[in-house]
């Protein structure tokens, strides 16, 4: 999947418009993420991505970076065996976007704050 454009609240993959936070599979778009506590991300939000076995995620953590992934997430993901990079959404999906084709790659973005 590619993502073609990113603005504020609004995220353009393959062609569509989703206007909810996603994650991106390799196939497929869950345009219904949501977290446990909104701006603030937890292992328990991942499971369907840790389900997926990826062996990269990335995370948009919104246009201004309001979400907070904290270290024990991102240490939870790699004791799974899964690098894992958070940046701001607009970042993120220039990340996403250059992944080699090679690696699985998932990417959870938040599209507002």
């Amino acid at each position: 999947m590619h993502i073609d454009d990113y603005r504020f609240g609004s995220i353009v993959i393959d062609g569509k418009t989703y206007t909810s936070d996603v994650i991106v599979y390799a196939d497929s778009v869950d345009a219904s993420w949501w977290r446990k506590e909104g701006h603030y991300l937890q292992k328990e939000d991942l499971g369907d991505i840790v389900k997926a076995s990826p062996d990269i995620v990335i995370i948009g953590t919104g246009n201004w970076g309001v979400m907070k992934v904290p270290e024990e997430t991102l240490d939870f993901l790699a004791s799974k065996g899964i690098k894992a990079y958070a940046e701001r959404t607009e970042k993120a999906v220039i990340l996403f976007n250059s992944q080699p084709r090679s690696k699985k790659v998932i990417g959870a973005f938040h599209l507002t704050c």
